[in-house]
């Protein structure tokens, strides 16, 4: 038996040592930022069922920082099941980690503890959140030609070419594994587009730009003679020593300025406002080129990384940097800008209310002022990470993204606005006769009026639409009913042929117009007298039949549920149908041809009364506005 335990003591001593081994290898590894070799470690040790804060603290960390949320959610998850009290950054980090899957409810718990612990209770305010999540944005987003199963990200506009970034192995001119991402250090290529998504072949952009460590972010001047890009501290063939290296060895970023001359890229330039201390990174210019944006955690900066701006006067010569403030950086990192069309700036950030990971957003330029940023929505955006857009004319662009789906570690998408195209001939229902002397007016889903057009004189029409967007079309012709028709969120061309009916309606003095020509009940949400936009819709058919019969009067008759008191639903009422009625004078009806009563819960469409009990759905049943027939010559 002493013996027995004797062996047992050495083993597990021996399996101790083996694991602080291990651990201590790895760590070397994690310190470096040779990330995949350290997560291959730790995960053994982790599964031989080892467990400590610093051991899930770093394995979270190497796929958080690779962008690999999935598994980062995991040992993020493992950490906090420890109970033991951790930094503010592991919250936000897991908080990222879980949006990118999607677990938006227990994603927002672990940022209201990070907003607590920081006491930043207004960082990603997410009372909007819903908004965001069901927010489509009229494009369609399409892969390109040139992904690769490496990273492939950052196309930049230059001629009809698109030059990006790539870590690539085949076409490198010095191939060099980077520890961090175990892929080859990224360089410039440059493919020509022939189609949109689709472009040539790449090519090595060049061999004066690429060096043996990082590049990325390029950007031209409209000559095409200037370029400004990102890369490693690196200059006439030597790696920074003791410069451009922070205190934990990492290299810096710097911001670098070349010009075209001869045929080759040359005279490159550190720019002036860099240092050895802190990054600066992604280049963009202002349209008129005057203005060179940038991203940097330079001090003064509000989160961990901002957008800052510099004049460009000529000769290396630079202003002051300016940090873009709090209206477009946040305590999370912006990054990527480029400046679009009219001035609006396109950036990324994880510290503005998005899906997960990076989201893009635009700035609407006003004044020399940036507006509040509003986010893309899908299908620009995803769960994953999604930056670098760029577009010349908001109609058409590329980004990068991490999506599922994609081919590599990031990939280039080409995206472009989405229309459809919607046609057909307008006849009579009973005789097939072509109806020429007809209006068409095209409605939002809320029931505003955004375009109109007549028939030919083949009664044909066609109309251009935006896609994943609701419509209705109102079809007008004096002498038949008025038809009005949904057109429900397509993302392809259709043909819809419209058929009206003859107006052959006797109106009589108690009319009701809803049940005649099948409009809907007018409902208001509980307790309010405010016009839906669903409300606002069907009132305009009201409206319509009475400028078709302008000496029709009308009484609107508002009606509530049983709950709430006798008076208080009296009052309800009566605000309801006077709001019917302001709303139709206020849209072209004579106040004379119009009165308007409140009648509470005196007049129940079923048997909800008081003290009985019904369900919601029912409830909404009563509360309605009716338009009765008073007058007609």
């Amino acid at each position: 038996m002493k013996e027995i335990s004797i062996i047992i003591c050495y083993f597990i001593c021996f399996l101790g040592y083996s694991q602080k081994t291990n651990l201590a290898i790895a760590d070397k590894k994690y310190e470096k930022y040779a990330y995949i070799d350290a997560i291959k470690i730790y995960e053994k040790v982790a599964e031989k069922g080892y467990e400590s804060p610093e051991l899930f603290q770093k394995l979270g960390n190497a796929y958080y920082f690779n962008s690999e949320f999935e598994p980062a959610a995991k040992w993020y998850k493992k950490l906090f099941s420890l109970q033991a009290e951790q930094q503010a950054a592991y919250y936000y980090r897991y908080y990222q980690s879980l949006k990118s899957l999607e677990k938006y409810d227990e994603a927002n718990k672990y940022l209201a503890l990070y907003n607590l612990k920081t006491n930043n209770s207004s960082f990603n305010n997410n009372s909007n959140f819903e908004e965001i999540l069901e927010k489509k944005s009229n494009y369609i987003v399409q892969t390109t030609t040139i992904n690769t199963a490496y990273y492939d990200f950052n196309p930049s506009y230059y001629k009809d070419q698109i030059v990006f970034t790539s870590s690539r192995p085949d076409l490198v001119l010095v191939k060099k594994t980077h520890n961090w991402t175990n892929q080859n250090f990224t360089d410039f290529y440059v493919a020509r587009v022939t189609n949109d998504s689709i472009l040539s072949e790449p090519e090595n952009f060049s061999s004066t730009i690429n060096s043996k460590f990082n590049e990325a972010s390029a950007i031209f001047t409209k000559d095409g003679k200037t370029m400004y890009f990102t890369r490693n501290n690196f200059l006439e063939g030597k790696k920074g020593r003791d410069k451009g290296i922070d205190k934990n060895r990492t290299t810096l970023l710097k911001v670098y300025k070349a010009s075209f001359i001869n045929a080759e890229w040359t005279n490159i330039k550190e720019l002036p406002f860099n240092s050895d201390t802190f990054s600066t990174a992604h280049p963009a210019l202002s349209e008129d080129e005057k203005t060179l944006y940038f991203v940097s955690d330079r001090p003064g900066t509000l989160g961990g990384a901002d957008i800052f701006k510099v004049a460009i006067k000529g000769n290396n010569q630079y202003g002051k940097p300016e940090n873009l403030g709090p209206v477009i950086n946040t305590s999370g990192r912006e990054t990527f800008p480029f400046i679009g069309p009219e001035g609006n700036l396109y950036f990324a950030s994880d510290g503005h209310l998005g899906l997960g990971g990076l989201d893009i957003f635009e700035a609407k330029k006003e004044k020399d002022i940036f507006l509040t940023p509003v986010n893309m929505g899908k299908p620009i955006n995803s769960s994953k990470d999604d930056f670098s857009l760029i577009t010349k004319d908001k109609q058409t662009g590329y980004l990068t993204s991490n999506r599922e789906g994609g081919l590599g570690f990031d990939d280039i998408y080409f995206f472009k606005i989405c229309t459809q195209t919607i046609s057909g001939i307008v006849t009579d229902s009973k005789t097939n006769e072509i109806l020429t002397e007809t209006s068409l007016y095209i409605l939002d889903e809320h029931g505003n009026q955004i375009d109109t057009l007549i028939v030919n004189k083949e009664g044909k029409y066609e109309i251009e639409l935006d896609c994943n967007t609701k419509y209705f079309i109102r079809t007008y012709n004096e002498d038949f009913e008025t038809l009005e028709t949904p057109i429900n969120p397509i993302t392809a061309n259709t043909t819809l042929n419209l058929q009206l009916n003859r107006n052959i309606f006797p109106f009589e003095i108690g009319t009701d117009l809803a049940k005649v020509f099948d409009i809907s009940i007018i409902y208001f949400d509980l307790d309010k007298w405010n016009i839906r936009p669903d409300a606002a819709r069907d009132i305009q058919k009201v409206i319509e039949v009475m400028k078709e019969y302008p000496k029709m009067h009308v009484a609107i008759q508002s009606h509530t549920d049983s709950r709430e008191t006798h008076r208080y639903n009296e009052l309800l009422s009566d605000r309801r149908a006077k709001s019917t009625l302001q709303f139709m004078v206020a849209n072209g009806i004579e106040i004379e041809r119009l009165t308007a009563t409140g009648y509470g819960e005196t007049r129940l469409v079923n048997e909800c009364a008081d003290g009985v009990y019904c369900s919601e759905e029912d409830h909404q049943k009563n509360r309605r506005s009716e338009f009765i027939v008073t007058k007609i010559e």
